[in-house]
């Protein structure tokens, strides 16, 4: 999509190309259609954002699941690797504990044996 001012005026062939798709009226009645858009376009930048979130949230679960597995709680790793300085992201660290557990493993065995857990 293009940048689009916040109070914009859409018109026929540029509303009509953002309503493709609505069922019923939305899609060839202007009137409806740009009612219909506009609140698409603000459920498209609400859930831009909302999407950043879920994903953290999922990367949080599976990063607790793997340390859980290796009876350390996810608070207590990523302490540990804040710790240890270890630059690793949610999203690499969950990716590790649903596909490399070894490697995962092997980070909080570290952990467990620099905090004493």
């Amino acid at each position: 999509g293009t940048a689009r001012a916040a109070g914009m005026v859409l018109k026929g062939a540029r509303l009509a190309g953002l309503a493709k798709g609505f069922r019923g009226r939305a899609k060839n009645c202007l009137r409806i259609a740009r009612l219909r858009v506009e609140k698409a376009l603000q459920y498209q930048y609400r859930d831009r954002r909302a999407r950043k979130r879920d994903f953290r949230s999922l990367w949080v679960q599976r990063i607790n699941a793997g340390s859980r597995a290796h009876g350390v709680k996810y608070s207590q790793l990523m302490a540990g690797l804040r710790e240890d300085n270890v630059q690793l992201n949610r999203k690499i660290l969950s990716d590790l504990a649903a596909n490399e557990p070894g490697s995962f493993g092997a980070l909080v065995h570290r952990v467990k044996a620099m905090r004493g857990l």
